[in-house]
């Protein structure tokens, strides 16, 4: 039987998963959320930051939408968008400008979403590493 999340759980997932190495391991994780009743879906991202904030947006509602984490309806959609758009917010001053590559995690547990940003920034080898958060009740 799942337990009941909160806000701190759902949230810890999000970065966790955003985290992950590899699909062996994220797959893993998730499995493991599953069994706590949290949905998550996780999504490999990259490119020029300014030009993919609105990208970044979309696939976060459009997997989640596919995974199962939200439904197919307003509230639940702009939840995620909220979210990702608050992480987005948190990092925009350090990407603005300079490629970006990383994973976005996505959790949800009873109302509670978390979206995750974990990002290298920057040129060349030179990388900065930048983590958003943001969290919406849907």
């Amino acid at each position: 039987m799942a337990e009941t999340v909160g806000s701190r759980e759902v949230s810890k997932a999000a970065i966790k998963l955003a985290m992950t190495s590899d699909r062996t391991e994220e797959s893993g994780f998730k499995g493991e959320m599953a069994k706590k009743g949290i949905k998550c879906v996780a999504i490999d991202f990259g490119g020029e930051f300014t030009n993919s904030v609105t990208k970044i947006i979309e696939r976060s509602v459009v997997a989640s939408k596919r995974e199962g984490v939200i439904d197919d309806s307003h509230p639940e959609e702009g939840a995620v968008a909220g979210a990702a758009h608050e992480a987005i917010t948190q990092i925009m001053n350090k990407c603005t400008g300079l490629n970006v590559g990383g994973k976005i995690g996505i959790a949800r547990g009873g109302a509670h979403i978390s979206v995750c940003i974990f990002f290298a920034v920057g040129l060349l080898n030179l990388n900065d590493i930048v983590i958003g958060l943001g969290h919406r009740v849907a």
